[in-house]
């Protein structure tokens, strides 16, 4: 009898499922037309936004949104291991911090940067900063999701960064425990205004290890680092000749494109600020529903 049960409610389950991707499905149908109508807009895409701010804030994070769009949010901890100098530096007034990764839809993305900006106030000394990454790939079913949820149906392409438009990357190195302070005070030198550490651990990758023709600790500690385009290399090229692989702090530097930000000063929160407030009305053009 519970067999029966149990076979029920996997068939209930996989109809629901099928029945929701039929209508997602459904609703890309009618944003593709939509597009052909208006070669500015564009089918939605996901984004990844990451945020760093205060353990005590990330309910209010998730709060906000919700309020202003839809997302798929996942938070691990950042724990206080550098020294009291370099975090006295990074301007944090506690040490724990929450590292937020969430997934939205991307024509959402003023939106959301402007109610975090808005209602954070990140650029306040120690609050946190936010950021998008684009994406070049995510999971179909969570990609419709978001897109059949989102605020306006598709993304506007006039709005879609350009290599040559964005201002920041993010740096992150991967080092051995106990290199970290090492890591930051390199990357400092070489002009970097700041960093976040956070505890990890290699997940088997001795097959990868053996191609290097090096062997890396379990226990690894990573800096992440938003910096400016223009001084990316100089910090990348100084992590990698102080802690980069061939040093006792083995190492692996790399960067990731950065779009919009929050939290990085009061100047450039009023430049990003005006910068979507003008262009509100596009969005909400009647093609976008």
């Amino acid at each position: 009898m519970a067999e029966k049960m149990e076979t029920a409610q996997k068939t209930s389950r996989a109809e629901n499922i099928k029945s929701t991707a039929e209508k997602v499905k459904e609703k890309i149908k009618v944003a593709v037309k939509t597009e052909n109508r208006n070669p500015d807009r564009l089918p939605n895409r996901t984004k990844l936004l990451v945020s760093i701010v205060n353990q005590k804030d990330e309910v209010r994070l998730k709060e906000i949104l919700d309020d202003v769009s839809v997302s798929l949010s996942f938070t691990f901890a950042g724990t206080g291991t550098a020294r009291s100098a370099v975090l006295d530096y990074l301007g944090i007034g506690e040490t724990e911090k929450s590292v937020a990764f969430s997934l939205f839809p991307e024509s959402d993305e003023d939106r959301i940067m402007h109610a975090i900006r808005e209602k954070m106030s990140l650029y306040l000394v120690g609050r946190g900063i936010s950021f998008t990454i684009p994406l070049t790939g995510v999971s179909e079913i969570v990609a419709n999701g978001l897109s059949s949820a989102a605020t306006a149906k598709l993304s506007d392409r006039r709005k879609i960064m350009k290599s040559s438009d964005r201002k920041y990357d993010l740096i992150i190195a991967s080092v051995e425990v106990n290199h970290v302070d090492e890591a930051m005070e390199a990357a400092r030198n070489a002009g970097a205004a700041g960093g976040t550490i956070i505890r990890a651990r290699n997940l088997d990758n001795a097959k990868a290890e053996q191609f290097i023709g090096i062997s890396l600790m379990e226990e690894r500690e990573l800096l992440l680092i938003l910096t400016k385009k223009e001084g990316k290399l100089a910090i990348m090229e100084t992590l990698t000749e102080k802690v980069g692989l061939k040093t006792e702090a083995g190492g692996i530097i790399f960067s990731l494109p950065v779009d919009k930000t929050a939290g990085i000063s009061v100047a450039d929160e009023e430049e990003q600020s005006g910068r979507e407030g003008s262009d509100q009305k596009d969005a909400q053009e009647p093609n976008d529903n």
